[in-house]
């Protein structure tokens, strides 16, 4: 029962006791007049009542306590008695009464994570600050409901500002000064004064995203899709303060609050520890729950973006990428690209003695290819002042959030795959374009030429038309897919994997049935991991080939399309066919797709492509 119900407002004849000591008291008004209080569980917020009224919890003039007067001021529906009550129940509201034992305002708490309560249950400033310890309250401590730790930590409820993370930093402030003859080496080939390559990247930035196109010869091999960094769905290589939320040893994961709309997961193999550090129950490898508790915060990265229902995938084994090396922080890590020749390599391994932190791991990337020492040293050097930042950082934060954000996604793949085998970077936008001018004239200045404005004003038709990448982009969203030889694909999306479909269509051949299956397996091959890449499909595949009767020929169509698959960089495991003529393959998830990243699901019929008539389901 309320205390307004228990509690009915005496008449306004009837006499008041004296206001308490320090505080004046207010002239009696009628019952008419009085606004009548909320009662308890009310979502509606309290009348407004007028400055300087006692009986409404407002501050008395002399300064003091004045939750309303020692007897109970008419129309205020308190009493001595309801306030014992109150006091009994461990309540602190009392009309919004500013309690403080020293006679102080208290600064009582204010819920900052939602709507303040005004109705005087105290539900939402039933913090410290009610209590007033020696009249300074702590601000209200409550927890908001999303579980992003406390909310009002400074004086009077205030939110702390989110800390401004890290940024890469992509090259130093001094390009570094190469000789003619080095330069001369990198430069790559050229043909009549023009640079030639088997690669060409298309960068084309829209209002609402930009569009990177990789071009080998004139065919569309990869396209990306980059919407403005939003750190909620784009936020792949970035480093976090995650708070453990729960762990599931049944599951061998952990969820962890990244201060992101979705909780992010860590499975068990990504949990990095000490084991000096760990008392394991049992067996050498601790179990999850022996490394991570509730409420424990962690430096974490994501390695996979957020898709669809599923939560950002983290590991606690952080990597920042460079342009020639890979920084791995407080780790052992050791290793150099195995595309490299030998004799590179044993370069590299020399140099990396060298130039190698104590405390840090490093990884060499392809790109490091007959690069100097004091270009890779350059590039440690910088990647492990940025560390010290993020450390730094780190250790200040009390809660989850962001601190170091990667740059955008174009400026990701000029760092991670331009090299001499690119003919031309093509950009058309100024500024995009003058930033990745300034960035591989510092890191890379033999290729620097390679890197052009393509200005839409002057050039008679769009840069995506004059390359035919529209027309390509346009095929590749297609549920079919046409053969040179006039077989085709059928690429079909499941929840659970990607079914591919070979036919031969057209295609009836000149020689044998076995023949012309043969070729036309072979086609599909090349075909199939050209649109791997396009697509970017990942997850389980399945592609049906058409049927062979020749063991031979089966294994030469496998051989084919792993070489086909070599030229990509996503890890792939294809298996060999099996008794049903199928091949079994999984490519390594990373984005969303293609698919997904241009369009939208119909509201119609939610993506089914099926619409029920009304008439026949009632």
């Amino acid at each position: 029962m309320s205390d307004t119900e228990s509690n009915p407002p005496r008449p306004t004849g009837g006499t008041t006791e004296p206001a308490a000591s320090g505080a004046s008291a207010a002239p009696a008004r009628p019952a008419a007049e009085a606004a009548p209080r909320p009662k308890i569980g009310d979502s509606r917020p309290a009348p407004p009542v007028p400055a300087g009224d006692s009986g409404a919890g407002g501050p008395s003039p002399s300064g003091g306590s004045s939750g309303g007067s020692s007897g109970g001021q008419p129309g205020t529906g308190q009493s001595r008695s309801s306030r014992r009550r109150r006091r009994r129940r461990g309540g602190g509201g009392g009309g919004g009464g500013q309690s403080g034992q020293s006679g102080q305002s208290g600064q009582s708490g204010q819920n900052t994570s939602g709507p303040q309560d005004q109705s005087g249950s105290g539900k939402s400033g039933q913090g410290k600050g009610s209590q007033g310890k020696g009249g300074q309250g702590k601000g209200g401590q409550n927890r908001s409901k999303g579980g992003q730790g406390k909310s009002g930590q400074g004086k009077g409820g205030e939110r702390r500002s989110a800390p401004t993370p890290v940024e890469a930093v992509l090259s130093d402030d001094t390009p570094v000064e190469l000789d003619d003859e080095t330069l001369e080496r990198r430069r790559g080939r050229q043909r009549k004064g023009r640079a030639i390559g088997r690669y060409q990247m298309n960068v084309h930035v829209g209002p609402e995203a930009t569009h990177i196109a990789i071009l080998e010869g004139r065919s569309l091999v990869e396209h990306f899709v980059s919407r403005p960094s939003d750190d909620v769905s784009q936020i792949h290589g970035n480093i976090y303060v995650g708070r453990v939320e729960n762990v599931l040893p049944g599951m061998e994961a952990a969820f962890i609050d990244i201060a992101t709309p979705k909780n992010a997961v860590l499975y068990r193999s990504d949990v990095q520890y000490d084991p000096d550090d760990i008392e394991s129950k049992g067996g050498d490898q601790p179990r999850i729950e022996d490394v991570l508790k509730a409420r424990q915060l962690i430096v974490c990265q994501v390695t996979k973006n957020p898709i669809a229902h599923k939560g950002a995938r983290l590991t606690q084994e952080v990597s920042l990428p460079g342009r020639f090396v890979v920084l791995v922080p407080n780790s052992r890590t050791f290793g150099i690209s195995k595309r490299l020749p030998d004799n590179e390599r044993k370069r590299l391994r020399q140099i990396l003695d060298k130039v190698k932190p104590e405390r840090h791991g490093l990884i060499v990337r392809t790109a490091a290819e007959n690069i100097t020492a004091d270009e890779i040293e350059r590039d440690v050097a910088r990647l492990a002042r940025q560390w010290e930042q993020i450390e730094a950082l780190a250790a200040e934060q009390q809660r989850p959030g962001l601190i170091y954000r990667e740059p955008e996604m174009a400026v990701r793949i000029i760092r991670e795959e331009f090299n001499s085998e690119y003919r031309s970077v093509l950009i058309d936008d100024r500024a995009l374009f003058d930033d990745m001018h300034d960035y591989v004239a510092a890191v890379a200045p033999a290729l620097v030429d390679r890197v052009q404005f393509f200005d839409p004003g002057t050039e008679s038709l769009p840069m995506f038309e004059r390359f035919h990448v529209t027309e390509q982009l346009v095929k590749a969203l297609d549920r079919k897919v046409w053969l040179p030889s006039g077989g085709s694909l059928i690429i079909e999306h499941t929840e659970a994997l990607t079914v591919i479909d070979v036919n031969t269509g057209r295609n009836v051949g000149s020689s044998s049935l076995e023949e012309t299956v043969f070729r036309n397996n072979l086609e599909a091959a090349e075909e199939i991991a050209r649109q791997l890449r396009l697509r970017d499909i990942g997850g389980i595949i399945v592609i049906d080939f058409v049927d062979m009767e020749v063991k031979e020929n089966r294994d030469k169509v496998v051989k084919a399309f792993r070489d086909a698959l070599s030229r990509d960089k996503t890890r792939t495991q294809v298996f060999n066919i099996s008794e049903l003529g199928l091949v079994e393959m999984t490519r390594k998830r990373i984005g969303e797709g293609l698919l997904e990243s241009v369009a939208d699901r119909c509201d119609h019929c939610d993506g089914r492509g099926l619409l029920l008539p009304d008439e026949l389901v009632g």
